[in-house]
């Protein structure tokens, strides 16, 4: 009995390794805001080193099995989809550092990240629509707080508002979907739901509900209309943060939960995935060329990103669930390493459009190459990262026969292509009496410039990296 007992502890511990670490860093983070008082640098320091800790721990101990009769559930491929998500959180951190140190509340900013980030790791386990929902709503409701965080900022209110209230309709549109699924199939276990489709009216109902708040959740035109203004408003490691690591989780759980749960209905959304990534290439990369503040760039930006992963969930599962982690995984190293520099500059200078960076790289060299870098992965531009990413998504959708599809994408390259360099030609090329000064970068977020930089070549040129991913996935 004794030895039965301990067996089960172990596995507990083991499959929610993860899930424990998080939590644990939130404890230790609430014993240190209620004890002696510390440094804002003493803080970041601290709390980069735990999330450090916590990267390097999720590659090691890893369980595969499931818990809670089996509405949790955890192997090699959730394993690895936490980990990118743990290396962005990290990254994020780091890029924060400029922002928080002068923040009074970096302690509460952390707890609810991380509670965030909790909620997402449950959601990318779930094998229940219950469990999805309340890992949904856990990362949801902290996202609002905390893109709410420039306190002093009525556009950061306004941010945190629209956030809430298009989550909130997004949600809702989910539970009724959820609701109607329970009703007509008699189970919230993905797997009885899968047992249980019949094709019915009701069912193809509920069934596109809950289409509709995935696409809210991942700014899925025209599911898409809050996103610029919450990246406007939200402070810059905040958006960040939206773009990458919210939307990596959603996206990881929607490519599974579309083939492996509703499969049998593939005859209704893939019309629907063609058109949607049409739209959303289209309308992002042309509300794209209009912008010029930074962070509504990078919004429509990832909006048009969007709709190129839509291109590869048009293929087979396991040709696009690889192209789709490996491109969200090029995707955190190519957003960030963006945004990375917008939230050193913001946070220095408040400046955040095109026309403040013209001549930054006679200012700032390594930042202009960072930045410039990013955007070639973004663009697709080989030898980046970005290139193979988009290749693979493409080869995914001409692999089922959306030939079609697939030179409409390649036409939106062409035009990504030309507002991503209008911004590289500001960087280098254009002319600035009033350049930004050379501005100081402190070692944290050098080092999350640097890896984001370093991501970008090294996921471009090991190709070992797409073969993991799809043996992970083949495994499934």
């Amino acid at each position: 009995m004794v030895i039965k007992i301990y067996c089960m502890n172990y596995e507990f511990f083991a499959l929610l390794q993860q899930e424990l670490s998080i939590v644990l860093i939130i404890v230790l983070l609430l014993f240190i805001k209620l004890g002696p008082e510390r440094t804002s640098e003493r803080i970041l320091g601290t709390v980069n080193l735990l999330l450090l800790v916590n990267c390097i721990a999720g590659f090691f101990m890893q369980a595969e099995g499931s818990l809670f009769g089996q509405m949790f559930y955890t192997d090699r491929l959730v394993i690895f989809e936490k980990n990118i998500l743990n290396v962005a959180t990290l990254i994020v951190s780091l890029q924060a550092y400029n922002w928080l140190k002068g923040h009074a509340h970096a302690l509460e900013f952390y707890m609810l990240l991380l509670s965030t980030l909790l909620g997402m790791f449950f959601m990318i386990s779930a094998n229940n629509l219950l469990i999805f929902y309340l890992g949904l709503e856990l990362s949801t409701i902290p996202l609002a707080a905390i893109a709410n965080f420039d306190l002093g900022k009525r556009q950061s209110s306004e941010a945190a508002f629209k956030f809430i209230i298009s989550a909130a309709f997004s949600s809702g549109l989910l539970l009724m979907g959820i609701s109607l699924l329970y009703g007509t199939t008699g189970s919230l276990d993905f797997e009885g739901i899968r047992l249980g489709l019949d094709r019915s009216t009701l069912q193809l109902f509920a069934f596109i509900l809950i289409l509709s708040g995935f696409f809210f959740k991942i700014s899925t035109v025209p599911f898409h209309l809050w996103t610029a203004d919450v990246y406007e408003g939200s402070p810059v490691p905040v958006t960040s943060y939206l773009s990458v690591v919210s939307k990596g989780a959603i996206y990881f759980v929607f490519l599974y939960v579309l083939y492996k749960v509703f499969g049998r209905l593939e005859y209704i959304f893939h019309p629907i995935l063609e058109l949607l990534a049409i739209l959303s290439m289209v309308v992002g990369n042309l509300f794209a060329l209009r912008q010029q503040n930074l962070k509504r760039f990078l919004a429509f930006s990832s909006i048009a990103q969007g709709g190129f992963i839509l291109v590869g969930l048009t293929g087979s599962y396991d040709v696009f669930s690889t192209s789709v982690i490996y491109f969200i995984l090029v995707y955190v190293f190519s957003n960030l390493g963006a945004f990375g520099v917008v939230a050193l500059i913001s946070a220095q200078t408040g400046k955040e459009t095109i026309d403040d960076y013209k001549g930054l790289y006679s200012t700032n060299p390594m930042l202009a190459w960072i930045l410039a870098i990013s955007l070639f992965s973004l663009a697709g531009i080989p030898p980046t990262a970005g290139f193979f990413g988009k290749f693979f998504l493409l080869m995914a959708g001409a692999k089922a026969g959306m030939y079609a599809l697939v030179i409409i994408a390649a036409l939106n390259m062409v035009i990504a292509l030309y507002y991503y360099l209008r911004v590289v030609k500001a960087i280098f090329m254009d002319a600035n009496a009033q350049a930004i000064e050379k501005l100081p970068v402190p070692m944290q977020p050098r080092l999350a410039l640097l890896l984001c930089g370093a991501g970008i070549i090294v996921t471009g040129f090991v190709g070992w990296i797409y073969d993991y991913i799809y043996l992970l996935s083949i495994d499934l």
